[in-house]
């Protein structure tokens, strides 16, 4: 069995575009499903006991970057050097894989206008697709782990991940998406799940390094996580960037 931890970066809503981050990007880590539980989940919970004293802080990187909701510590240079350095090589020794999908909004909506799809269920659509080839020919051996976002939202997402499984994709049968994937799960925040909050600190580099911001030592980690065509390349496979 294998799960696929889904996070978000950037605002889904093409009402409202911020000039300093046009981006929406949805990403995930794939990653064995006994893999998550046996060894993600104790060594993240003993990760966040070396540096906070505590399991249940969750790793958010909106509140990591504000010094907020537990990481008010790293207001001091010393610590947040050293929070980073092993966060860094919590990063680089766990095993997964990175798929992504980044909408390039503002272009999005010129080239569609009313008729561009939500970034968020577009994008989920791609990441079925190579979570699909990623499992294989293989009965009910995928499961999806998303985080809530509120009723409304949550419900939007349910029905997308139904119509999936009547429609398919545009590369993959509805068939081929039922037989693979057992089922999505949605969690809280607070369910402080490791994955999730994994999934969370791949999206962010991502999102910064398309929109030409310095890379920092945790993209060039994830970078190397990417899922790769047989040739070793990246885009199209592990990061796809629409508008094309």
């Amino acid at each position: 069995m294998k799960t696929l931890f889904l996070d978000e970066s950037g605002d889904h809503n093409l009402s409202v575009i911020d000039p300093s981050y046009p981006l929406f990007v949805l990403g995930g880590v794939i990653m064995d499903s006994d893999y998550a539980k046996d060894v993600l989940t104790p060594r993240m919970a003993e990760f966040k006991r070396q540096l906070f004293g505590r399991e249940d802080i969750v790793l958010h990187t909106a509140d990591i970057t504000r010094n907020r909701n537990g990481f008010k510590r790293l207001k001091d240079t010393a610590f947040r050097l050293e929070f980073y350095s092993q966060l860094n090589a919590l990063m680089r020794e766990l095993e997964y894989r990175v798929v992504a999908c980044a909408i390039r909004k503002d272009e999005h909506l010129a080239r569609y206008g009313m008729a561009a799809l939500d970034p968020y269920l577009m994008s989920l659509d791609i990441l079925v697709e190579r979570f699909c080839r990623d499992i294989g020919d293989v009965e009910d051996s995928g499961v999806i782990v998303a985080e809530r976002r509120g009723p409304t939202l949550d419900h939007e997402l349910e029905l997308a991940w139904l119509n999936l499984k009547i429609q398919g994709t545009r590369f993959m049968r509805a068939k081929q998406v039922e037989r693979r994937i057992q089922r999505l799960i949605l969690k809280s925040k607070a369910a402080n799940s490791a994955g999730l909050q994994l999934a969370d600190l791949v999206v962010t580099p991502i999102g910064r390094k398309l929109l030409g911001k310095a890379i920092q030592e945790d993209y060039k980690i994830i970078e190397s996580r990417f899922k790769r065509s047989p040739s070793g390349r990246i885009d199209g496979y592990g990061l796809v960037v629409l508008p094309k």
